[in-house]
C-alpha cells in the first residue's frame, strides 16, 4: 500500500473511532449531571457538635462559638446546649446585624480551656421562581441596613463606578442583580493560597484587579456591588452537615428587593456549566440558582462575623441526621 493511501485509510478508520464514541461519551456525561430542581416539603433534622481547646492560653480566654440564627421557612432551630470549665457561659446576639454566638469566658490560669457546643435544627429545600413578584416581607428599616457600607464594603469610589459600569443600560433590580453576578462570574475565582475564607477587602480586590479569593472575597465582593447601586444585600454564612444534592461546594450570599433570595457567587458548578457553554451570560444560571434551598444540606448562621478569637482548635463531630 502506498504511503498515502495507508494515512488517509488511517485518518478514517481514527474518525470513524472518534465519532462512534462520542454518542457514548455524551451519554455518560449527561448520566452523571445531576438534575437542579429543588422540591421543597421535606424537613430533615440535623445535631451538630463543635468543641473548641484552646492552645497555650495567657491571661482571661475568651471564646466565641457561632450559632444557627436564621429561623425561616427552610429552617428551624430546635435548641442548644453546650458545657467546659468556662466560669461563663452564655449565648450573646451582635446588636446591628444580630449574630447570635456562644460566649465562653475562662478564669485567668486555667490551663486548659475547653468549650463543647451542640445545636439541633431543621431544613428543608425551598423553590423560589423569580418572575413572579412576592409581596414585601421585611422592614423598610431593615432593608435600608443592608445598603449600608462597612468598612471592608464600602460603596462608594471605585465600588460605586464599577457597580454603575457593570449595570449601565439595566433598568430593574432582577436585571442589575443579574448583571452583576454574570460579571462577578467572569472575573473571579477561587485562590486555595487565601487563608481561613479570605478578608473580604472588595475595595483592595478592585483597585488591584486581583480577583482571587474564596467565600469571605467573592461573596463580599458580590454583596458590596449590589449594595452599590440601591439594592440591599447581605451575607450569610453557614456549615457543611450533608451531601449536597446537587453539587454544590460554595456558601453562599442573599439579596433582596421584595423578599430574600438565594444566590449562591461562589458555586463552581455555574462556572463549570457557563465555561462549557462558551458564553459569559448566566441569566438563567442566575435564576435557577435563586430557586435553590440554604444550599441544600447546609445549616445558615447569622449574617455576621463573631470578634476574632484566641488561636485554638475545633473538631466539629459528623453531624447527625433524622428525617
Amino acid at each position: 500500500m502506498h504511503r498515502r493511501a495507508f494515512l488517509r485509510t488511517s485518518t478514517a478508520v481514527s474518525a470513524l473511532a472518534v465519532t462512534a464514541t462520542l454518542p457514548r461519551l455524551v451519554s455518560i456525561v449527561r448520566a452523571d449531571e445531576k438534575v437542579f430542581d429543588p422540591r421543597p416539603g421535606t424537613w430533615r433534622t440535623f445535631e451538630i457538635t463543635t468543641r473548641a481547646e484552646v492552645l497555650q492560653p495567657t491571661g482571661v480566654t475568651r471564646v466565641w462559638l457561632p450559632l444557627p440564627g436564621v429561623n425561616s421557612e427552610y429552617q428551624r432551630t430546635l435548641g442548644d446546649r453546650w458545657s467546659g470549665n468556662a466560669k461563663i457561659m452564655r449565648p450573646v446576639t451582635d446588636g446591628k446585624y444580630g449574630a447570635s454566638t456562644l460566649y465562653a469566658e475562662f478564669a485567668e490560669g486555667e490551663a486548659a480551656p475547653v468549650v463543647e457546643l451542640t445545636s439541633r435544627f431543621r431544613t428543608q429545600n425551598r423553590a423560589i421562581d423569580w418572575s413572579k413578584k412576592v409581596a414585601a416581607t421585611a422592614d423598610p428599616a431593615e432593608l435600608r441596613m443592608w445598603t449600608q457600607p462597612t468598612d471592608l464594603m464600602p460603596t462608594d469610589g471605585i465600588v460605586k463606578v464599577t457597580a454603575d459600569e457593570i449595570t449601565q443600560g439595566k433598568t430593574t433590580d432582577v436585571e442589575k442583580v443579574t448583571a452583576i453576578y454574570d460579571w462577578i462570574l467572569a472575573n473571579t475565582y477561587r485562590e486555595p493560597k487565601v487563608r481561613g475564607c479570605g478578608v473580604g477587602d472588595i475595595k483592595t480586590m478592585l483597585e488591584t484587579r486581583n480577583f482571587g479569593g474564596k467565600c469571605g472575597d467573592i461573596n463580599a465582593l458580590f454583596v458590596g456591588l449590589v449594595r452599590a447601586v440601591g439594592i440591599p444585600a447581605r451575607d450569610i454564612y453557614g456549615i457543611r452537615v450533608a451531601p449536597s444534592a446537587f453539587g454544590y461546594k460554595a456558601l453562599g450570599a442573599g439579596r433582596t428587593t421584595a423578599g430574600w433570595r438565594w444566590i449562591p457567587p461562589t458555586s463552581a458548578r455555574w462556572r463549570a456549566r457557563r465555561r462549557a457553554s462558551g458564553s459569559s451570560s448566566i441569566t438563567r444560571s442566575c435564576r435557577r440558582c435563586a430557586r435553590s434551598s440554604s444550599e441544600d444540606g447546609k445549616a445558615t448562621g447569622s449574617p455576621s462575623t463573631p470578634p476574632t478569637m484566641s488561636r485554638f482548635r475545633t473538631r466539629p463531630r459528623a453531624a447527625s441526621s433524622a428525617s
